[in-house]
């Protein structure tokens, strides 16, 4: 991406999603994040911050696309995302609705509302995790979190194909188990190291490698 590129992070108020602001900000690029719930942090390494946005919701996508109005995109990143635990014998239902709605529909929402605004060699990033691999699956458990994910990857490979002759290309980026409130701060890496490691991912993704399923550490992982 060239210097001052507009860059959309959904979920970009704590974690993953404010770490990859801080990155792209201190390159130099327009950053534009996207959250529910603003903060302090946020505002202060954005470009444009666009809350209260739910995007599950259609009236959170236009709002979404009202507040983007007139940009041209360079990168979209989906780093919006919810996990929940469920366990066999006392599944909730609703649990895993809630995580299909945030980890898979919400992305594909995004994507297809956005790709008017983005041209040749613009690229979109799902953050995903490897617990969406089915091949990668030795410990059961978390139905709606992997479901959701595994989802998400499909649809990713999709928009890949899709969006190849157009010039887009999409990667689906496991960010490794980082140190956020999501999984309680009791992760393996910082979210300053995954932020670069995904960075990294991204600046290697092209339309030769578009539609593969990586982990920030450059490992490709298995579907």
């Amino acid at each position: 991406m060239s210097e001052s590129s507009v860059v959309v992070i959904t979920g970009a108020n704590r974690g993953i999603g404010l770490e990859l602001a801080r990155h792209y900000a201190r390159e130099g690029h327009e950053v534009i994040g996207v959250c529910r719930q603003s903060s302090e942090e946020l505002a202060n390494v954005t470009a444009q911050v666009i809350e209260e946005v739910d995007v599950t919701t259609n009236e959170g996508i236009e709002k979404l696309k009202a507040g983007l109005a007139g940009k041209s995109i360079s990168l979209l990143i989906n780093n919006a995302g919810l996990l929940q635990d469920e366990q066999l014998g006392s599944i909730d239902f609703d649990s895993i609705r809630i995580q299909m709605e945030i980890n898979a529909y919400a992305p594909l929402r995004v994507a297809e509302a956005l790709i008017p605004l983005m041209g040749q060699s613009s690229k979109i990033a799902n953050i995903t995790s490897r617990m969406g691999s089915i091949a990668d699956n030795d410990s059961g458990g978390r139905y709606g979190y992997r479901a959701s994910k595994a989802a998400l990857n499909a649809f990713g490979k999709s928009l890949a194909m899709d969006l190849k002759p157009k010039g887009i290309a999409v990667a689906q980026l496991h960010p490794g188990y980082v140190k956020t409130r999501m999984v309680g701060f009791g992760g393996l890496i910082s979210p300053e190291d995954s932020a670069r490691g995904l960075a990294e991912r991204i600046t290697k993704l092209s339309l030769e490698n578009t539609g593969s399923f990586w982990h920030s550490n450059g490992e490709e992982l298995p579907w």
